[in-house]
């Protein structure tokens, strides 16, 4: 049995990370989308855009339930980072951006599979869904950002990094619990 209090903590970190992380994604996105000149790909990243300023939202609620705030020096961070990439889009092509976000968007997959982990050990089941929620919602991003890179002559110097699990994989462990 996990430690609550260590899974607590644990929690608290991911969320914190993760709040500051979507803002930087965010504003990534942003440039990634005013850069496209395809009109489907421009809105579909748009829409990547706003569910990943909703994520942000629903971790920074999670976060203040716990009783929680998010780091400034992280947040400082996500400013810079998202800001500079949001620029280069505009110079860096099209590639770079579409496998950087597809990497990204893979690790966040587990980001929040294990936070939903976390939140359980630590007494908070009715986090459970939402961050589950989340990871389904990275998932759909990462499928996207795979299918646009996947066959690109830049993946024999750059390998498309390793598929998830199935989608429906990432809330079977919590079905027969009940807590998703």
């Amino acid at each position: 049995m996990d430690d609550p209090t260590a899974a607590r903590g644990r929690l608290i970190r991911i969320l914190q990370h993760a709040y500051s992380g979507e803002r930087a994604a965010a504003y990534a996105y942003r440039g990634h989308s005013r850069a496209s000149s395809d009109p489907d790909e421009r809105a579909h990243i748009a829409r990547i855009e706003s569910e990943e300023w909703h994520h942000r939202d629903q971790v920074g609620r999670l976060l203040r339930e716990l009783g929680a705030a998010p780091l400034r020096s992280r947040e400082l961070r996500a400013i810079v980072i998202g800001r500079t990439l949001q620029a280069l889009c505009h110079v860096i092509g099209w590639f770079a951006p579409m496998y950087g976000a597809g990497k990204l968007e893979r690790r966040n997959i587990v980001e929040y599979e294990d936070a939903a982990r976390d939140a359980i050990a630590c007494g908070r089941g009715d986090f459970v869904d939402c961050l589950l929620e989340m990871a389904e919602v990275e998932w759909d991003h990462e499928a996207y950002f795979r299918a646009k890179v996947t066959g690109h002559f830049l993946t024999r110097v750059f390998p498309v990094w390793p598929p998830p699990p199935p989608r429906d994989s990432i809330r079977a462990p919590y079905a027969s619990a009940g807590a998703a």
